[in-house]
């Protein structure tokens, strides 16, 4: 699933404007262009940032590729722990929906939690995706 820039979670609104000052405008974009650390290396140098932030941002465009889990789900994730698709296809869905739910019901990160079910498709689909990122 493709996430357009402007529905980034996590990031700052100033990080969207230079993501799409220097030609970003959707997270494939964004993982493309940081699939390696020496991609994610220039692309924090170009927008003038550490090269953590852009870790960040690159685990989030890699999770997308999860269908089911937007913005704000990816909140949760990371809140959870889970910031990529290959620490999500490791985890048991029962544990990580109840963490979810602890989580939400703390932080009211979003109007709803998913579903138990939803949470064992994207571990499924997380096992399933070929892995983007190199570290």
């Amino acid at each position: 699933m493709t996430i357009q820039i402007n529905k980034f979670k996590g990031i700052s609104y100033e990080l969207k404007i230079e993501l799409k000052k220097h030609g970003f405008n959707n997270s494939d974009q964004v993982l493309e262009a940081t699939r390696t650390p020496a991609g994610r290396q220039s692309v924090a140098e170009s927008l003038g940032v550490d090269s953590r932030v852009v870790l960040e941002l690159a685990n989030r465009a890699d999770l997308a590729r999860v269908n089911g889990i937007g913005g704000v789900f990816s909140d949760l994730l990371e809140q959870a722990g889970v910031d990529t698709v290959k620490e999500l296809a490791t985890r048991r869905p029962d544990n990580l929906h109840a963490k979810l739910l602890e989580i939400n019901f703390e932080k009211e990160l979003a109007g709803r939690t998913p579903t138990l079910k939803a949470v064992q498709d994207w571990v499924t689909q997380a096992g399933e995706l070929s892995r983007m990122l190199e570290y």
